[in-house]
């Protein structure tokens, strides 16, 4: 009897009958098949890294900022002075002093440290995307490799600035122009202010996330479906950050959580951020559109060899029959030899 065909299981009927629910499960096994963790953890690492030296380069831009504006200076000294009164305040005026008077040379390590740690991220995010789109995998030249990822780094510094900036300049605009209509204070009139800075926002985010999933891999994909996927990608990243500010503002009211909070957020967030995007372009990838049959690799042709097997001595059954006959006709004269005697 034969076997009858297994019933199928209730994911693979509801995958069948809801389109998504099969598209994100099929996201989701070609994010873990391409190593998406392994991916997010070094992004992270670099995100991390880049911090130091983005915090000295802010230090050397505020040291600049102090260096030209003699009366704010001494305005943070005396501030200083009268929260920490006394030897300390004296110690921590000295180290203000210093730290302005080498804003220089902290500024141009933290330069090239941003430098190296930025580069080494927009690598690790390159790859980690390009894996998603199941690209083969390149050696191109150092040289170029190491241009091609300080250009993207570059582009997506300034698509960043720019998405901030329309989203802070609109939200600007529209409260400036509710003043001048005289709806300021008027309820309603600020709800929609603040809905239309968030659609403002989500607008911004698809333009990066669109940039990011279709001009950051390492070879040119299609843009259909990374047009669709920007969207995801903009509303988690919103929900991202809300839930950020929400950790930060839970976190940080002890003396402990000030201390190492923002750091530990930091983690958290690079970590999930960089495992949402290897996601939504996995998503992108896996769409009806962009997938193709894995190429099957064809045998090679078989190779008939016939075995010839020479024997110089006797077959081993004729040799059985020759030793049994030997025994016999051994056996036969010794039983004649006997009767003689």
């Amino acid at each position: 009897m034969a076997d009858e065909p297994a019933e199928p299981t209730a994911m693979e009927k509801a995958r069948e009958r809801y389109p998504w629910l099969d598209h994100v499960v099929r996201a989701g096994t070609r994010y873990t098949e391409r190593h998406g963790d392994h991916y997010a953890a070094a992004i992270t690492y670099f995100s991390v890294l880049a911090l130091v030296p983005i915090l000295m380069v802010a230090f050397a831009v505020a040291g600049f900022i102090l260096r030209s504006q003699p009366a704010l200076l001494e305005q943070l000294q005396a501030g200083i002075t009268a929260q920490v009164p006394g030897q300390l305040g004296d110690t921590i005026n000295q180290i203000v002093s210093q730290a302005i008077d080498s804003a220089g040379a902290v500024g141009v390590f933290g330069l090239i440290g941003a430098l190296y740690s930025g580069i080494g991220w927009m690598s690790n995010l390159r790859e980690a995307l390009s894996e998603q789109w199941a690209q083969p995998p390149e050696a191109p030249n150092v040289v170029k490799k190491t241009l091609f990822d300080l250009l993207a780094l570059v582009g997506l510094g300034l698509a960043l600035v720019l998405s901030f900036a329309v989203s802070a300049a609109g939200n600007a605009f529209g409260a400036l122009l509710l003043d001048l209509v005289g709806l300021g204070d008027v309820g309603w009139a600020r709800f929609l202010l603040g809905v239309f800075a968030i659609i403002l926002g989500l607008g911004a985010n698809w333009l990066v996330f669109m940039w990011v999933i279709a001009r950051l891999p390492r070879a040119p994909v299609a843009a259909r479906s990374a047009v669709r996927a920007a969207i995801l990608g903009a509303i988690g990243f919103e929900i991202l950050k809300q839930i950020m500010q929400i950790y930060l503002s839970t976190v940080t009211s002890s003396p402990a959580g000030a201390a190492f909070g923002p750091i530990i957020g930091l983690m958290v967030f690079a970590f999930f951020m960089s495992r949402f995007i290897l996601f939504v372009t996995a998503w992108a990838a896996t769409a009806r559109e962009n997938e193709q049959d894995e190429p099957v690799e064809v045998p090679a042709p078989a190779i008939i060899r016939p075995e010839v097997v020479v024997r110089s001595g006797p077959t081993p059954g004729l040799a059985a029959g020759l030793l049994g006959a030997g025994a016999a006709v051994g056996g036969l004269l010794g039983f004649r030899a006997t009767r003689r005697r």
